[in-house]
């Protein structure tokens, strides 16, 4: 995404906000006071999306049928070894979000690990529980499917490639979600953009801190 200039990025505030409030009848005044916050976070950061998202090519849109779907190629600087570990471990799943979220159950059971997050997102009132099972397909892909909880849609797949000899790792990340709440779109795909940068930068910084530690 090109950088913005703050005047440009103060039009598209007054536009959101426009917008927001147009869909006011769908929040009480408390909830769109805290959706405008979360907006204006959202464009006074929007001169950082560039920085943070260079190593990533990330696609953020929303379907026609309904929901939101990201599509990123990721290039971790780490074999691809560190990266499976982290996205499978559960536990400190939580670890890998800006966002904040609580693992209230994990199951593991014929190669399929369930999981139930929930999630405290500033967009949406109180937490949001998300039911979900992962499991690593025989290709090698990591997917997670919806089972219950507070959303229509979740899927996930990540696709873990090595390259440069294995000694870093190209990722392929494919996401659909539809929260089951009154919220439009849009605002779920400026908030995912944004939470999915910090995601992958985050991924991308605790597997350079566990590629450093010395071996046993």
């Amino acid at each position: 995404m090109t950088r913005l200039a703050r005047p440009a990025c103060l039009a598209l505030f007054s536009i959101l906000f426009v917008l927001a409030w147009i869909t006011v009848g769908l929040y009480n005044h408390a909830m769109l006071w805290r959706v405008m916050i979360v907006m204006g976070c959202l464009v006074l950061g929007c001169s950082g999306w560039s920085r943070a998202a260079e190593p990533v090519v990330l696609d953020v849109r929303t379907e026609p049928t309904g929901g939101v779907r990201a599509t990123a190629t990721i290039f971790f600087p780490v074999e691809q070894a560190i990266i499976q570990r982290m996205l499978t471990d559960y536990v400190h799943w939580p670890e890998l979000f800006e966002v904040r979220m609580r693992m209230a159950e994990i199951r593991e059971q014929d190669g399929k690990v369930f999981t139930d997050i929930r999630i405290d997102h500033a967009l949406l009132p109180g937490e949001q529980r998300l039911l979900s099972e992962t499991r690593t397909l025989p290709t090698g892909g990591i997917l997670t499917e919806l089972k219950g909880g507070d959303f229509k849609q979740y899927r996930r797949f990540w696709k873990l490639s090595p390259v440069d000899g294995g000694v870093h790792t190209r990722a392929e990340f494919d996401l659909l979600v539809e929260v089951d709440w009154n919220m439009p779109d849009w605002m779920v795909a400026l908030a995912m953009r944004r939470d999915l940068e910090t995601h992958f930068r985050i991924i991308k910084e605790k597997a350079l801190a566990q590629a450093q530690q010395p071996g046993p």
